[in-house]
């Protein structure tokens, strides 16, 4: 691809002139953010060669970045930053009043079950205080449909300066797979909507240059925010639909895994998903919220998203239950067993526990009395234990919370020699069929083990 040559723009102290749209060209990018969105998306900037300042609150997130050691993103990322020249971490937001551009990646939580627009409020603060005529502000993190017009575009306004008439503002929704190489912030398809039509064609221009994918144009903002609420929200959708055919399957005595298999040899019309026990990360899991409080806003009641919700938050109960039914059939009680909790990540060799189930399942297990030993190679630092080994040790079972790479080549002979009798797979990694004659117990969700 051939990239733009872009122009830098004058800043002017004078807020409030008006700038033509097409006077506008790119040449510094300023990401606000710098977590599993933003810092991938600074380091491609960078290497397309733009200069990036990017500029987190996070003392040792910065740290990190300078240092070249972080975790989160992938070897082909570690390498590019290391590379890489032209991006400048800073928690200076002085810094930010060289950038032409505005790309807000912030975190968008729930507490509870409340969305927390608190990170993008502070966000668009800091912006509006280094917004100049001509800026280009794009929001990428993860909104309810409304949310630019009414929280992020009030903010920005209260610079003196004019959407559409000084400064641009378009949302263009975040897609990652957090540690997948194959996609990656460069090779994902994206959508874009706008303020209006001056502020969608810079962005598009934009993100031309930064991806090598489909760039689709939306006709609002708000259809391009609720893309990905119903992205998210069709995922949970899915994954609570076989969660709750696990739940029935079990008692019916139907292994749903491999009824799933063979309902995927339908070429059409069918996408798999698969039981777990539980749904964990920074959108599935939230994202669903957002659309619920939005349309209680509007005088509508999702009910097909809030019981989905409900199904999936209580797979981590579920998961403890048939750990509490396999023990009881050996003569044991939850409360005085030692249980190796075996990953706390919410997803495979990522160090990333944003509403990661483990965390729900390690908190059901300790309030019933069970002795929980952590191991996950990953997240070092909530293990409680340095090794597979010492989390195996003498257990009395072992949970599979996450499928790390490591315990998916388990097999039984590595439980018999650690004296571990009861294996619960809440992953479904492991090959069910190793341990029918192994005489270690074996349940996975929806396996029709019990």
């Amino acid at each position: 691809m051939i990239q733009k040559t872009l122009e830098p723009i004058p800043h002017t102290e004078d807020r409030t002139s008006v700038a033509s749209p097409s006077s506008h060209e790119t040449t510094t990018i300023a990401v606000i953010g710098l977590g599993y969105v933003g810092l991938p998306l600074a380091i491609r900037a960078a290497t397309r060669e733009f200069p990036v300042i990017g500029f987190d609150i996070d003392t040792r997130k910065i740290e990190s970045i300078r240092s070249g050691d972080v975790a989160y993103i992938t070897p082909e990322e570690q390498a590019e930053l290391a590379r890489t020249k032209i991006l400048t971490a800073t928690m200076s937001e002085s810094k930010l009043k060289e950038a032409d551009v505005f790309i807000i990646c912030v975190p968008t939580p729930v507490n509870g079950y409340e969305p927390d627009l608190a990170p993008l409020e502070g966000a668009s603060h800091i912006v509006s205080k280094a917004l100049r005529r001509g800026n280009l502000v794009i929001v990428e993190s993860t909104v309810n449909p409304g949310a630019c017009e009414e929280v992020v575009l009030p903010i920005l306004e209260k610079s003196g300066l004019k959407v559409e008439r000084d400064f641009y503002l378009a949302h263009c929704p975040e897609r990652i797979n957090p540690g997948d190489s194959k996609w990656a912030v460069g090779s994902i398809p994206r959508v874009i909507g706008g303020a209006g039509p001056a502020s969608l064609e810079k962005a598009q221009a934009l993100y031309e240059q930064l991806v090598d994918a489909q760039i689709l144009p939306l006709n609002t903002l708000k259809e391009a925010e609720a893309v990905k609420m119903v992205e998210n929200a069709f995922r949970d959708i899915n994954i609570a639909f076989v969660n709750e055919l696990a739940m029935a399957f079990d008692r019916a005595g139907i292994d749903l895994v491999n009824v799933i298999r063979g309902a995927s040899t339908k070429p059409f019309a069918f996408m798999p998903h698969f039981p777990g026990a539980g749904v964990g990360g920074h959108c599935i899991p939230v994202d669903p919220y957002y659309l619920i409080r939005y349309g209680e806003k509007n005088g509508f009641m999702h009910r097909f998203l809030i019981t989905a919700r409900s199904i999936n938050n209580r797979m981590p109960h579920y998961t403890v239950s048939m750990l509490s039914k396999a023990l009881r059939r050996k003569r044991k009680q939850l409360s005085r067993s030692t249980v190796a909790l075996l990953g706390v990540a919410y997803k495979r060799d990522v160090p990333d526990m944003r509403e990661s189930p483990a965390e729900a399942i390690r908190d059901i297990l300790e309030k019933r009395g069970a002795v929980v030993r952590i191991y996950d190679p990953h997240v070092p630092e909530h293990s409680t234990v340095d090794s597979l080994e010492e989390a195996l040790q003498d257990a009395d079972a072992a949970l599979i919370a996450t499928d790390h790479s490591e315990f998916r080549t388990l097999t039984p002979f590595h439980f018999m020699r650690s004296g571990v009798g009861i294996v619960i797979d809440g992953r479904n990694c492991l090959r069910k069929e190793d341990f029918l004659e192994s005489g270690v117990h074996y349940s996975g969700i929806g396996r029709a083990t019990l």
